[in-house]
């Protein structure tokens, strides 16, 4: 099956709480944007290996290409 931008968008809502989660992608290379209080006081680095751990082994066998823009709802709001 291949991977679509909905798959992707069901993965990160089912194991992190989003205000706001956006995929997109043509079934290689996805972009997301991902906006969660779960990434308050984090840096980039940190933000992005949460998002990797929901993923998990995704990332590796489905997932090859995701570009990730990753804020809390402070910074995406405004």
């Amino acid at each position: 099956m291949a991977t679509t931008p909905e798959l992707i968008h069901g993965y990160i809502s089912a194991g992190l709480e989003c205000t706001h989660l956006e995929v997109r992608g043509d079934g290689q290379h996805f972009d997301a944007v991902i906006v969660s209080n779960a990434f308050a006081g984090k840096r980039t680095i940190e933000r992005h290996r949460i998002v990797n751990a929901v993923l998990g082994d995704r990332m590796r066998e489905e997932i090859h290409a995701l570009s990730m823009k990753t804020k809390t709802p402070e910074e995406f709001g405004g």
